[in-house]
Formats: C-alpha cells, structure tokens, sequence
C-alpha cells in the first residue's frame, strides 16, 4: 500500500524526492532497461570466462586438514570442479587479529550445498599454520573444509586473497580462473543488497546525490568494537566474530607486518 503525497516532487536534504505512485514507475522502468543491459553484460563475462584456457598443476601436492596431509585432489570430493577461497593469515595473532575482509569473504560461504548439487566442490585455503588455523575455524563455527598451504607455490598457495576455480580431469588437476580484491564481491550477498538501498555501502568512493550521509572509507565495516562502532583500531573484531559464542572486547589486534 502507497500514499499520494500533497506534491507531485518533494525534496528532503539526504532523502530521495518523494513522487507518486506512476512517476516513480517510470523512473523505475527507465533504470530496469540499465539493469537489463548490465545483467546482458555479466552473461556475456561468464560466457568468456568459460573460454579461457586452463593451467595444469600437480594435483598430488599435499595441503594439511583436520585429518593431517591429504593430496590437493581429495578436494574435489570426487567432483569435477573445485572453487576455493584463499584466505590470508597473520601467524601468532589471535582471533581478531586475523583478516577483516578475509573474514567477511568466508563467512558469506559458509554453505555450499547448491554449489554440490552442481558437481562443484568448495574448500578453504590459508597460509596459517594448521594448528593456529584450527582454533580460529573451531571459534568462527566454518562449516567448509579448511586447508593449510603453508608453504606451497600458486596457485594452490603464494598470494592469498584470491577466489580460484579448477576442473579436475581424471587425476589431473587445471586451474581455470581466479580472481581477487572487488572480484571477490561476487560471494558477499551482504554488499549486493547494500547496493539496492538508497545510501548504497556507505562508503566514500561512491556517487551519492548531493546531501547523502558522508560515507566512510572503503570497507569501513569490515571491524567494529564491542559497541557496534565502526573501528580499524585495536578494540575491534571483524563483525562476524560478535557472533560467536566467547567473543569478548580486545585490546590488541596481536599483528605486525603483512599477512601471508
């Protein structure tokens, strides 16, 4: 149900124009024609990224899980594909310590079911240490596998960060695609429907109309403190980990230098 607003146009500082009913329709035909075209686009990305070439590498190179080493092909699970997530790692920092956006990404896979039913595998990677990463997944509540790299060359280890998709062909192991930084949003449904409000992300690199609340740096809510406030600081935790049962303030992010 809608109201008639008593003017055809209005304009509040920081809000939409208030319209009625058949103007806003028509505006929201017009941007339809825009979303077509740019879903029109995406397929046609999709469909070149199914033609791109494929690297092979070794698929018995052994990555460390719960159950100790295991070859990089039991990821597959018997499955044809395989779509994993590197997750960077700062060695000997505690659990908010860890990566922020690293996080944000993990969380928002955490299941995997519709990606099975397709003959797609799902998996976690990180440099960490096996027995640093284990607490770490045990107090987020991960659900998907989780691997150690430490060690390894790309593109099963080497720079974290990254979504990678490989195909398995008989015993033998390509990489097909990756992809890392805005890439990445693919996963996070979070930032998707952030997209379709009318202050968007909040964040300062984006076009807001004129009087929009002042956005915040890139990703600035990736972190908050015990109250709920945005912070890179070291009271914060990245956001998903308010969630978990034992999650305390902190003090200290416990990091130095780069991840790995």
């Amino acid at each position: 149900m809608t109201t008639t607003p008593e003017h055809s146009t209005t304009t509040s500082p920081g809000r939409p124009p208030v319209v009625d009913q058949a103007t806003w329709q028509a505006a929201r035909d017009e941007l339809l024609v825009r979303e077509k075209a740019h879903t029109r686009a995406g397929d046609a990305l999709a469909a070149a990224r199914r033609r791109l070439p494929m690297v092979e590498l070794d698929g018995t190179v052994e990555v460390v899980g719960p159950h100790g080493p295991v070859p990089f092909l039991e990821l597959f699970q018997g499955r044809q594909e395989l779509v994993v997530y590197q997750h960077m790692w700062h060695d000997g920092a505690p659990h908010q310590g860890q990566c922020e956006g690293c996080t944000t990404t993990a969380w928002h896979l955490q299941d995997a079911s519709y990606l099975n039913a397709r003959g797609v595998s799902f998996a976690i990677l990180t440099e960490g240490r096996w027995d640093e990463v284990a607490p770490f997944v045990e107090f987020m509540g991960y659900t998907q596998p989780w691997y150690s790299v430490r060690g390894l060359a790309g593109p099963v280890g080497g720079e974290m960060g990254y979504l990678v998709c490989f195909l398995r062909v008989g015993d033998r192991v390509f990489r097909t695609y990756s992809c890392t930084a805005r890439g990445n949003e693919t996963v996070n449904s979070a930032l998707g429907l952030l997209d379709l409000t009318p202050y968007g992300r909040g964040e300062a690199w984006e076009d807001n109309p004129e009087g929009w609340p002042e956005g915040g740096h890139s990703c600035w809510s990736w972190r908050t403190d015990a109250d709920g406030n945005a912070t890179w600081g070291p009271t914060g935790r990245p956001v998903p980990q308010w969630t978990r049962p034992g999650a305390t303030p902190v003090e200290t992010l416990g990091r130095q230098g780069h991840c790995h």
